[in-house]
């Protein structure tokens, strides 16, 4: 992971202008990986998507019974994979009731332990995207952990790597609209969703969203600008949101 100084423009984030005073502002880009240009389009550089089906909501206790990967380079979809794991713990039935993934679907399945070289190996030198990023990444941390791997793991899975989240920007750019579910999402965008629920069906449909939402104006185009103004994104709404939840 590297930190980038970028030369501002003399734009805030908000878009109001500053003249006279760009050469005053330095902006320190950090959770960028190492070998992607900060200025380079970042829907022309190598993403994955990833999203996985669970035994639960809390990543702390629960584990991952399906895992989905797609891949995007120079925002074509070149490699989709899946990977069904035997979780060692019951699947809740509301979990179930979700993704139709069963105890016996499973049972047979590798554990996450055989399976991790794989999906190390699919992350290689790509960006690392999740809907809803915070929930995805919490539980491959804790499975990398469990599985042992410390050392060798590819950017995408190291902690100061910023992941690419289409949520956030859904919440921006649709947030006018009362649901951001990744599948009403992508029916207003127009990306086919034939499978919700199921992990490389969501995958792809996420992937595409965020190749959609790209096409926005509001969105910036490189790798830098777009990490730098989604955390800010992020960090406002997470302030919104425990606002509206504490009322008056």
């Amino acid at each position: 992971m590297r930190a980038v100084s970028l030369d501002a423009c003399g734009c805030f984030p908000t878009g109001r202008h500053y003249a006279g005073i760009a050469h005053l502002l330095r902006a320190i880009v950090r959770g960028l990986i190492e070998g992607h240009a900060a200025d380079a389009p970042w829907a022309s550089l190598p993403i994955a998507l990833i999203d996985l089906e669970t035994t639960g909501k809390d990543a702390s206790v629960d584990r991952i019974v399906e895992i989905g990967i797609v891949i995007a380079r120079g925002g074509q979809v070149v490699e989709r994979r899946n990977w069904l794991v035997n979780p060692g713990r019951p699947i809740s039935p509301e979990a179930s009731e979700v993704h139709k993934i069963t105890d016996d679907l499973v049972r047979d399945a590798p554990l996450f332990g055989a399976v991790v070289a794989e999906v190390v190996a699919m992350l290689a030198n790509c960006i690392p995207a999740a809907y809803n990023a915070p929930f995805d990444r919490a539980f491959l941390a804790n499975e990398v952990a469990r599985a042992g791997l410390a050392e060798g793991l590819p950017p995408a899975l190291r902690r100061d790597v910023e992941w690419l989240d289409p949520l956030v920007w859904a919440r921006e750019i649709q947030q006018e609209e009362r649901s951001r579910a990744l599948g009403d999402v992508a029916a207003r965008l127009g990306v086919a969703l034939e499978n919700a629920h199921r992990a490389m069906d969501d995958a792809e449909a996420a992937l595409r969203v965020l190749l959609e939402l790209g096409r926005d104006p509001r969105v910036p185009p490189t790798y830098a600008s777009l990490v730098q103004e989604q955390r800010r994104l992020a960090l406002a709404q997470a302030d919104e949101r425990r606002l509206k939840w504490r009322g008056p």
